[in-house]
């Protein structure tokens, strides 16, 4: 419990003087509260990955392309980019990126950048924005806001694997206003209403409760700010909503999939305004595939090999809309 507590060490000495210092407390109690209850058979073999990687600094960071670059092949003898790869893949499967460190390309199931690039025209700048972005995996879109001009980024994501896998990244990135808390959505202390722009990428479908999830989101948010909302979304009309019987694309955990006009109703309807889909995307084998960093099956064996249109379960391939939307005064 000490070696992790220790990764929110400066993240609360920041705290003390900042906007979020009133929930400090609570935020504090949860993250150990949920540190004194882990018990991952894997995560001491994630945590010598960790404390394995070789001690190396550099200047050469680049985080406002595709694949993060972070330092130069020169930089490590052959011995440490050994020791930098293998420990890196023993943190696998590795699902959103990529990165490059040092030489390692990290070819990451998710190229997230192709999400990034389709987000990021429809958004406000986020110029000294303090951010929030929920299901935020191991990081890679808190990276690219940050080097969009974000004042602070804070990302919640209750795998421990993707914990460590940003701790990993952190490592070399370094010292940044950017931090992984290990929290659900839920677990965030309620009604915080402070958040400049609240991202939800990926995470809607997972909700049991979609409206619920609208309203926490909403009340992470200022009266005024942003939530950008990515999710994925079936063909119709404002009554259309796919709700699988067992699986989705091989997911378990796929509840709601509304179709952009549903789900437009459902964000007026929890007190959202200016609502906009300004994105709608069918996914691709090149966005999703298996890797080297990640085995799995991946999109391409979740699809009706007789008709890429359609899942192996039959229902309609996965569609990705992104929406934006302010919160009411």
């Amino acid at each position: 419990m000490t070696a992790l507590l220790d990764f929110f060490d400066n993240f609360f000495q920041e705290l003390e003087n900042d906007q979020l210092a009133p929930f400090a407390p609570v935020l504090r109690q949860r993250i150990e509260h949920k540190l004194r209850a882990v018990n991952h058979g894997d995560l001491p073999g994630w945590l010598y990955a960790l404390d394995n990687l070789p001690d190396v600094k550099t200047e050469q960071i680049d985080l406002d392309r595709g694949c993060l670059q972070v330092g130069d092949p020169s930089q490590l003898s052959d011995s440490q980019q050994q020791q930098l790869e293998s420990n890196l893949r023993a943190l696998m499967p590795w699902r959103k990126g990529p990165y490059d460190l040092f030489g390692v390309h990290i070819d990451t199931e998710w190229r997230s950048d192709l999400k990034w690039d389709r987000v990021a025209p429809h958004i406000s700048s986020l110029k000294n924005r303090l951010i929030l972005d929920v299901g935020c995996g191991n990081g890679y879109h808190c990276w690219r806001m940050l080097e969009a001009g974000a004042r602070q980024v804070i990302g919640i994501d209750p795998s421990w694997k993707f914990l460590i896998q940003f701790q990993a990244l952190k490592k070399y990135i370094g010292q940044h206003p950017v931090e992984l808390l290990p929290l659900g959505v839920e677990e965030m202390p309620a009604h915080m209403n402070v958040f400049d722009t609240v991202f939800s990428m990926g995470v809607f479908y997972h909700r049991r409760s979609p409206i619920d999830h609208l309203s926490e989101l909403s009340s992470l948010l200022r009266p005024g700010g942003e939530l950008v909302l990515e999710t994925l979304v079936i063909d119709g009309d404002e009554h259309a909503v796919l709700m699988p019987e067992d699986r989705y694309a091989q997911m378990r955990n796929v509840w709601f999939l509304p179709s952009t006009a549903a789900l437009q109703k459902w964000l007026q309807r929890v007190g959202f305004k200016e609502v906009r889909c300004v994105d709608v995307n069918q996914t691709s084998a090149e966005e999703q595939r298996s890797t080297d960093w990640m085995r799995f099956h991946s999109l391409p064996e979740f699809l009706d090999p007789a008709n890429p249109e359609l899942t192996i379960e039959g229902l309609p391939a996965p569609k990705r809309a992104v929406f934006v939307a302010q919160k009411s005064y």
